[in-house]
């Protein structure tokens, strides 16, 4: 049976079911805000629960969270909690061949920006989706999709209908595939001929402080057309990426063997060399990853779908404001519905108004 209507063909919020694809930061952050609304809230996620033991690894790139992230965090309580989580870095330090360093600050003394780990952010989200009342599937992402009916049909074939979709599953959507099967829809989407690959530096376990580097800024190699970098995590390691093309005469490709690995970060990263020990096997063990831009349009379907996040705006890292913008996406969504009640629609097309003009700018 529909549930009962009231202009536009919308229901009151606490008869509308929404259906959020992908259990990541921002599906869980939205989710969280529509529940508080009053909607009903479902999600679904592909992957197990990344707070059990069975979690499978994902991507661990330290997120950089600015004011904009940490903004949206406090709408709805976890500030304090992202913080205490969280390193605080006043500025990036510089790092030269002959490792001499140069501090640059972000700004005053109280500005900066925050280094968190996805996973930790990604539960500290689930956690309050789960306390706003939002239940998940996991192990149970997008197989199949109807996007006039409005229901998901996960791979096991249980069909999941609400009123509303929201694709929040990343830079390869399911959700935003079948949309690009409509008419008029445009899409881009292009890699950089780099790609990255992550590196951990242990903590210190003989220092009083145990950070082997200075914490409270992040670190830079910069190199020319690739760098390194460095962020702190609150159990006192290193997440470190090398961001380095796939091909050419200085590439992933002509680091395969350990001589060649050892060779090049001695002559352009010698400074970190003493914390990482085990080089050689982290580099050949850890997998490199490739950096996608996406641009789409239109964010969403009459009053029925609507994307959020990585699905209609994925950027590369080097900025790090993925998270920041998609996070922001989720603010200004709730904030269009609540300003237009009765038209779910016209939310959905002022929310892309409001956002693509910034999000083509970042990418």
């Amino acid at each position: 049976m529909n549930p009962p209507t009231t202009h536009e063909g919308v229901a009151d919020q606490g008869e509308q079911s929404v259906l959020v694809v992908g259990a990541g930061l921002s599906g869980t952050l939205l989710a969280t805000l529509l529940a508080r609304r009053g909607y009903r809230v479902r999600m679904l996620e592909r992957r197990t629960d990344p707070r059990s033991s069975e979690a499978e690894a994902g991507r661990s790139i330290n997120l950089a969270l600015s004011a904009r992230g940490v903004a949206a965090l406090e709408a709805v309580g976890l500030r304090p909690a992202v913080e205490s989580m969280s390193t605080f870095l006043h500025g990036r330090l510089v790092h030269a061949r002959n490792g001499s360093t140069t501090y640059q600050p972000y700004g005053r003394t109280d500005q900066g920006i925050r280094s968190v780990t996805r996973a930790d952010l990604n539960t500290m989200l689930l956690d309050a989706a789960d306390a706003a009342g939002v239940t998940v599937r996991f192990g149970a992402g997008a197989k199949a999709i109807d996007l006039k009916a409005t229901t998901v049909t996960t791979p096991d074939g249980t069909v999941e209908q609400a009123d509303v979709i929201v694709g929040a599953d990343g830079a390869f959507s399911t959700i935003r595939r079948q949309m690009q099967r409509r008419d008029r829809v445009d899409f881009a989407q292009s890699y950089l001929s780099h790609g990255y690959k992550e590196l951990r530096v242990a903590p210190d376990e003989s220092g009083a402080s145990r950070y082997r580097l200075r914490s409270d800024v992040m670190h830079i190699w910069p190199r020319g057309s690739y760098m390194l970098m460095a962020m702190a995590n609150s159990d006192a390691s290193f997440t470190v990426t090398l961001y380095l093309p796939f091909q050419g005469p200085l590439s992933f490709a002509t680091l395969g063997t350990a001589d060649e690995i050892g060779a090049f970060f001695r002559r352009e990263f010698p400074d970190i060399m003493r914390h990482l020990p085990d080089l050689v096997a982290q580099f050949l063990s850890h997998p490199t990853g490739s950096l996608v831009t996406i641009r789409t349009a239109p964010w969403s379907i009459e009053n029925r779908v609507v994307l959020i996040g990585d699905a209609c705006h994925a950027v590369v890292p080097f900025y790090g404001q993925g998270a920041n913008a998609a996070f922001e996406d989720c603010l200004i969504l709730d904030r269009c519905l609540q300003e237009h009640p009765h038209d779910r629609g016209e939310a959905f097309r002022e929310y892309e108004r409001q956002r693509k003009v910034d999000t083509d700018a970042l990418a």
